[in-house]
C-alpha cells in the first residue's frame, strides 16, 4: 500500500468518527511521533566531560542501582 493510499484509508476512517474520538485518534497519532534530538547532534559533547567525573557518576549509578529495598513500599 503507497503512502497516498495510507493516507486516503485513514481520512476516510476519521471522518466516520465523532470529534472526540477523532481527538484521541490525534493524540495517539502524536505520541507515535519520535521526540528530542538524534543522538548523532550529540557527538560534538563527546569528551566534555571530565574522566574523573565520569568515574563519580559510574561509582554513584552502582551504588544507587540496582538495589532492592524489600521494606521500601
Amino acid at each position: 500500500m503507497t503512502n497516498a493510499v495510507i493516507r486516503e484509508n485513514l481520512i476516510a476512517q476519521l471522518d466516520k468518527l465523532p470529534p472526540d474520538l477523532q481527538l484521541r485518534v490525534l493524540d495517539f497519532v502524536s505520541a507515535l511521533i519520535p521526540k528530542g534530538i538524534a543522538g548523532k547532534s550529540l557527538l560534538k559533547f563527546e569528551g566534555t566531560i571530565p574522566v574523573e567525573d565520569l568515574k563519580l557518576m559510574s561509582a554513584a549509578i552502582e551504588e544507587g542501582c540496582e538495589k532492592v529495598d524489600i521494606n521500601e513500599w
